[in-house]
């Protein structure tokens, strides 16, 4: 009777942890997506980020791709029954876990001097404001809807490119002069041309509203490596009790 609860126990854990696999293959899928969106997103503007911020979304693309192939084994070892196979699943299972933490706190660690350093790569480009930085000062204020770094005022005291005329990307869509592609007799005092708002709130919000996504992402895949590594720990265990009880 006993062994017989003990069989039927393995092939519950068994088909539990193949079920588990594929929604953790799936979740893996998931987090290579996650990654991706988000790395795309923050390239965007890259001429003013430092390699740090796009880093945590890069290690998700790689953990993703890893997940997956780790999920096939757990389901390869699950079928197979194989103590060692599964065993290998729970180690690399924890090993993933491990770097996900690590890359979480040092995430949490330099988000706390985000605002500092993206507040310097933006003035120090303002200032420079050669063609590159002016290209990708368009392409922000363009798609951010920003002006300046902390408010328009900057392109007046922060940079050489012209102290009394904005450039066209902070104008709103009706003031913007087509043939110049600056704002239309737009002096820094008339305000109801351009965006009033700073790009360094807005670039914070949104690498902010990215983290989220990821941290959010990163805590419930977490949650199912805990599960996976017991279900194929508790597996392994079973399979080799009822393998000693048969010899």
């Amino acid at each position: 009777m006993k062994l017989m609860f003990n069989n039927c126990t393995m092939s519950i854990v068994k088909y539990v942890l193949f079920a588990f696999n594929f929604v953790f293959a799936l979740s893996g899928l998931g987090i290579l997506i996650a990654g991706a969106l988000v790395l795309a997103d923050v390239n965007e503007f890259n001429h003013f980020i430092e390699g740090r911020v796009t880093a945590p979304p890069i290690v998700l693309i790689i953990t993703g791709t890893i997940i997956f192939l780790i999920a096939s084994l757990g389901c390869f070892g699950a079928i197979k029954e194989s103590p060692p196979l599964l065993i290998t699943y729970a180690v690399l299972l924890a090993i993933i876990f491990i770097i996900e933490l690590a890359v979480g706190i040092a995430a949490c660690v330099f988000r706390a001097d985000l605002e500092s350093s993206i507040k310097n790569s933006l003035l120090e480009t303002i200032r420079r404001s050669n063609d590159m930085d002016l290209k990708a000062w368009d392409n922000i204020q363009n798609k951010l809807m920003c002006c300046g770094v902390n408010d328009p005022t900057d392109w007046q005291y922060e940079s050489r490119y012209n102290p009394r005329i904005l450039r066209g990307s902070c104008c709103k869509p009706e003031f913007t002069d087509p043939s110049t592609k600056d704002c239309q007799n737009s002096l820094v005092l008339a305000k109801d041309k351009y965006f009033q708002e700073g790009c360094i709130t807005k670039l914070k919000d949104r690498i902010d509203s990215n983290a989220t996504i990821l941290i959010g992402v990163g805590i419930g895949i977490a949650f199912l490596q805990l599960l996976g590594i017991y279900l194929a720990c508790t597996l392994a265990s079973a399979i080799r009790r009822e393998r000693a009880a048969n010899n």
